[in-house]
């Protein structure tokens, strides 16, 4: 008997491949162990990327408590879309609120919506499936959009604390600085800079080698816990990751920057009630910024080492209440918002 006919097929058809390819290499003048070497890498790196799966070890990894978890989801994710959907309709039915300051609010109810449905759905299925994993694809295109809308955010909060500037610091050259092409550019250049910082870490996380342990130590794919997953050299990922953080900092600095004008503003405005109209406007915006820049700063603002389960709960709060809470804070002090909303169910209810 043939020897070759107790080989598997496939197994023949790859030998008989990688005969083709070393003749091919030597006819070309190339070293066959160069040549195989680094046709076996890629083919190594295209099956790993089409078969390998992560698990997602959830919150905290107890199965009683991510129970616990999967019930507060439950309840967070469709109040999350309702309320933001809420926001940007009031924002849109209402001529009264067709200005810069709830232009930016209707696009941070969006990002919002976006940013709790790239984790919540997944981890809401996993559930219910019983299952934990998600695919190499799926965690890549996971933790893009994480990554660009976590830095969109940031830069329309930047957005809405400089229209506050302007609008507290030049009342009568308001309109003119903060006209509509402005806004619409300042939208733009939010979501451009997003998705431009969130491409590098998703294209080098995609090259890297996991010969160890698949378990992801969050409910959704982040890449801190994928980086120390990794068995392949990951100083240039660390490197980005701290010009990602520089990025995400500019924001926090133009909002500081902006808060610092608004008071020496207010401080020089002589009437009591008109520093209280004042800083009416701005407690809203402070709040949001105080609870978002909180913790994603207590996730992200230390060394990639000290990354741990337990730090799933910070993401909770910044994935998930946080959109969740952003249009209370928004409309059940601000009357205008209140006025609108009013409207809005009327219509719906005389419909």
């Amino acid at each position: 008997m043939n020897p070759q006919e107790l080989l598997p097929k496939n197994r023949i058809q790859v030998e008989r491949g990688d005969a083709v390819h070393l003749h091919i290499q030597r006819h070309l003048g190339k070293g066959p162990s160069q040549g195989v070497g680094v046709s076996l890498s890629k083919h190594r790196k295209k099956k790993q990327s089409s078969t390998m799966e992560f698990i997602l070890l959830g919150v905290t990894g107890q199965q009683d408590q991510e129970d616990f978890f999967f019930i507060l989801f439950l309840f967070i994710y469709p109040i999350t879309l309702i309320g933001n959907l809420l926001i940007i309709l009031a924002i849109l039915s209402d001529i009264h609120l067709h200005n810069p300051m709830y232009f930016l609010l209707a696009n941070l109810s969006l990002v919002d919506i976006f940013l709790s449905s790239v984790t919540m759905p997944k981890m809401l299925a996993n559930h219910l499936l019983g299952s934990k994993a998600i695919s190499f694809g799926g965690c890549l295109t996971q933790m893009y959009f994480m990554i660009a809308l976590v830095n969109t955010e940031s830069y329309i909060l930047a957005a809405m604390a400089y229209d506050r500037a302007m609008a507290i610091s030049h009342p009568l050259h308001y309109t003119t600085i903060m006209s509509p092409r402005s806004c619409v550019l300042l939208v733009v250049a939010s979501w451009v800079i997003g998705n431009t910082n969130a491409l590098p870490h998703t294209l080098l996380t995609a090259s890297l080698s996991f010969c160890g342990s698949k378990e992801v130590a969050n409910f959704y794919c982040d890449i801190s816990p994928l980086l120390k997953l990794s068995c392949s050299d990951i100083h240039l990922n660390v490197k980005m990751m701290y010009l990602g953080v520089a990025v995400f900092s500019v924001p926090l600095l133009c909002i500081v920057v902006s808060y610092i004008r608004v008071f020496s503003t207010v401080l020089r405005i002589p009437s009591t009630k008109g520093v209280c109209k004042a800083f009416s406007t701005c407690g809203s915006h402070l709040t949001a910024v105080s609870l978002y820049y909180g913790t994603v700063m207590g996730m992200y603002f230390r060394p990639l080492t000290t990354y741990s389960l337990k730090d799933a709960v910070l993401a909770v709060m910044f994935m998930t209440v946080t959109p969740m809470l952003n249009p209370f804070i928004y409309s059940l002090r601000n009357q205008d918002m209140k006025a609108a909303l009013k409207k809005l169910f009327q219509r719906r209810s005389s419909s």
